[in-house]
This record gives C-alpha cells, sequence and structure tokens, in this order.
C-alpha cells in the first residue's frame, strides 16, 4: 500500500523532502554517534572527538548536526505513516458504527450489564476486538522504529493500557462496554492523521481546518463522552447487576489510566487552539516529532553564531576605516605635492 499509493499520492499533494547533506565518514565521530545516540557529546568528549578525529571543533559540531539529520525521517516517511493510519481509523471507525448502531447498549449504557456475565460475543465484534488488539501490538511493537514524537512516553503508557484494555475486557466478557471504548477513541484519530498529511503537503488551510475539527470532536468525545457515558457506566450503574470484584478496580483503573492521558493531550490542543485564535497562527502540533529541531539545525547553520558574526563584523569595520583613512590621505598628498614647487 505505501508504495503503490502512498508514495503517488504524496508526489500528487505536493509533500516535498528536504536535502540532506552527506557527512564524510570517520570512524571515531562515527562510532560515538552509532553507541550514544541521540545523546549530544559533552564538552570533554567534544575535546576529544576534535583531538582524535583531527577536525575543527566547528566541523566536529557540523558533521553530528548532518548526521543526525540523515536519521531522521523524511517528510514522505512522515506522510505514508500518517497515511495508512488514517486508513485504518477510518475504516476501524466505520466498521465499528455499523456493527453498534442498531445495538441497544450503543444508545442506552445500562444495556451493557443487562444479563451479565453470560453475554453472547457477536461474531462482528469479535472481529472488531481482534483487529484493534493486533493495531496496538502493531503500535507498542513498533514505537522504537516509528517516527519519534514528543509524547514518546506517554504514548507508550496510552498502547500497554489499551492492550491491558481490550485483553481484560475480552476475557471478563466486557464486550459491549469495550466497543463503546474503542468507538470513542477511533472517532477523532482519523482526523488528526488527515490533518498531518495536509500538514507534511503544505496545505496550511486545509490543515489548520481539519485540526479544529479534530480539536473540538477530540474534546467532546474524551472529556465529555467517555466520562459522563462510559466510565460513569463501569463505575456506578455496574454495581446495580454485580459487587465490585478484582477485576472491577482493575479495568476501572485503566479506564482512568486513560482519561488520564485525555485531559494531558486536551491541554496540549487547547494551547495550540489559544495560540491559534489569539495570536493569529496555528503552531506545530505538540505532539508532533522531532523533525521539527531539524529545521531550527538548520537554520543554526546558514547563520554564523554571535561570536563569528562580531569577527565578521569588526573585520569589515577595520577595512572600511582603512579605506575611509587612504582616501583621506590621498588628496592631502596630492594637495601637498602640488604646493612644494610653489615654495621652492
Amino acid at each position: 500500500m505505501l508504495k503503490y499509493v502512498a508514495v503517488p499520492l504524496s508526489r500528487y499533494l505536493g509533500v516535498r523532502d528536504r536535502r540532506r547533506v552527506p557527512v564524510v565518514f570517520s570512524p571515531k565521530l562515527e562510532g560515538f554517534y552509532i553507541q550514544h545516540y541521540p545523546r549530544e557529546p559533552s564538552q570533554s568528549e567534544m575535546n576529544t572527538l576534535v583531538k582524535h578525529s583531527g577536525l575543527a571543533r566547528r566541523q566536529v559540531e557540523v558533521w553530528f548536526r548532518h548526521r543526525r539529520n540523515l536519521d531522521r525521517p523524511s517528510n514522505t516517511t512522515k506522510f505514508c505513516e500518517a497515511c495508512w493510519r488514517f486508513v485504518f481509523y477510518m475504516m476501524s471507525f466505520s466498521f465499528g458504527v455499523l456493527s453498534l448502531i442498531d445495538k441497544p447498549w450503543f444508545w442506552d449504557q445500562r444495556e451493557c450489564w443487562k444479563g451479565y456475565p453470560q453475554q453472547p460475543v457477536d461474531q462482528l465484534h469479535f472481529w472488531y476486538y481482534l483487529i484493534e488488539l493486533g493495531f496496538y501490538w502493531s503500535l507498542l511493537l513498533c514505537v522504537s522504529v516509528d517516527v519519534k514524537r514528543k509524547d514518546f512516553k506517554e504514548q507508550v503508557v496510552h498502547h500497554i493500557a489499551t492492550i491491558f484494555l481490550l485483553s481484560f475486557s475480552y476475557c471478563s466478557n466486557y464486550i459491549r462496554v469495550g466497543t463503546l471504548v474503542m468507538l470513542v477513541h477511533d472517532s477523532s484519530d482519523f482526523l488528526l492523521e488527515s490533518a498531518k498529511m495536509f500538514n507534511y503537503a503544505g496545505w496550511k488551510t486545509t490543515c489548520d481546518s481539519l485540526f479544529v475539527i479534530f480539536a473540538v470532536v477530540f474534546l467532546v468525545t474524551r472529556l465529555v463522552v467517555f466520562p459522563s457515558k462510559i466510565i460513569h457506566t463501569t463505575l456506578f450503574l455496574s454495581m446495580e447487576v454485580f459487587q465490585p470484584f478484582m477485576g472491577y478496580y482493575f479495568f476501572n483503573a485503566l479506564l482512568l489510566i486513560l482519561q488520564a492521558l485525555h485531559i494531558f493531550w486536551a491541554w496540549l490542543i487547547l494551547r495550540m487552539v489559544y495560540k491559534f485564535l489569539f495570536l493569529g497562527k496555528l503552531e506545530k502540533d505538540e505532539r508532533s516529532d522531532d523533525e521539527s529541531l531539524e529545521d531550527e539545525e538548520d537554520c543554526e547553520e546558514e547563520q554564523p553564531s554571535w561570536k563569528q558574526r562580531e569577527v565578521v563584523l569588526n573585520c569589515k569595520l577595520a577595512s572600511l576605516t582603512s579605506s575611509c583613512v587612504l582616501n583621506n590621505l590621498t588628496p592631502q598628498r596630492s594637495n601637498l605635492s602640488s604646493r612644494l614647487p610653489k615654495s621652492r
């Protein structure tokens, strides 16, 4: 799919990759980079590398900057990742709506506990569980090789909690509540991935519009629907049918962990919305990957440091001053030479 659909689509939408500057192979620098990635060398380590590599300090710093840029994913790679996630979330959400729209617990959450624990499992819900569980296992196993984002630790906690939640809910026959949890989570994720796709393609207006829609859907589903419908159902309505047991506390603890992560991500989204509404610009995604550092490093590379600018400025001032002095002395010398014969 990525090769025959996502890559041609990225070219059609105008995704452009930044040109990466290759580095000259240095065994000492390469060995240190592989061993300590992604940590940057300290002052003492930098002095040692300068001594063993035979390069100047500035050259070593530029080498590490270019070497890190080579390992960062390109815009096409990030577009392809967002593309296949968009396809999965869209298909999963559509499948969940079609399989739950005619179920009584979709409209009345008290039906989640009617006849519990002897509730039959529908074939569609079995496959719904299986696909979602396989997807989150793939996210957890590939989190170290995918595009690394600033909320890396929160993502790992989210994937682990979701896997435990799906597995335990299936084993304890919390299928009805589990399907509602998956549907609420998939309702906004495909909007975020579509906004990322247009962001990598440079479609600023479309990206901003999709992000605003995503923010509204996320805040409503994660901060209103999820606690008021699902957590309220598992915490209070379930006690009308059975007394709390060990699984009751474990399941609700996982739901509360997810809700804490929802609050954390909602704070990031609200901060971005505030910047967009009151400052007139939409900053980059607070959860976005570390690729944004590449732009800053490239800007640093294009502009010399303040010390270098000071040296260049002093040299220019010195040359300008000397030229002005010479220009002033030249007419004075000509005047003296013209006056000498007359005095003689």
